[in-house]
């Protein structure tokens, strides 16, 4: 084997240049609106908190942002914990309902479809985070067709 001759990487490097943006920093104008449906499952895969990241991101930026949790997108929603609710069984355990909840606090709306709930996953609307607004499953076309018709920004993943 030949001999390593670089030093090794350690905290604090860069891997890439964070400084270089190419594109401008867009924000909202006044009134714009924004959706980000979930059909995911949560932990599943990533595209659940990148989904909630985004969002907070629109909300930041000035657009009035909305999540849809539908499909199995509601188990993003539901309260979790081990032993008790609340209880962090591992290390971002709780991370979903965390960042929901900052959404949220920081005036964001959240959706989630009854029908996904009750007849797909077994949950009643008290297993929901605090906040979250339950809604009818025609709902969940509707609140897209609203969205539409207002000239939202509208980002939608499905996984399973």
């Amino acid at each position: 084997m030949p001999k390593v001759e670089k030093a090794m990487h350690k905290d604090g490097d860069f891997f890439v240049d964070y400084e270089d943006k190419v594109f401008e920093d867009v924000k909202a104008k006044s009134g714009e609106k924004a959706l980000v449906t979930f059909h995911t499952v949560a932990f599943e895969g990533s595209i659940g908190l990148v989904n909630i990241l985004t969002a907070t991101r629109l909300q930041r930026k000035g657009f009035e942002t909305s999540i849809l949790l539908y499909g199995p997108g509601v188990t993003l929603g539901i309260q979790r914990g081990f032993p008790t609710l609340g209880s962090e069984a591992f290390p971002g355990h709780l991370n979903y309902g965390a960042r929901l909840s900052k959404f949220m606090e920081e005036g964001g709306k959240v959706y989630a479809c009854r029908f996904a709930l009750q007849a797909l996953y077994g949950h009643g609307e008290p297993s929901l985070l605090p906040g979250i607004i339950p809604i009818n499953p025609l709902d969940v076309l509707d609140i897209q067709l609203v969205h539409r018709n207002e000239n939202a920004f509208i980002v939608h993943t499905w996984t399973l």
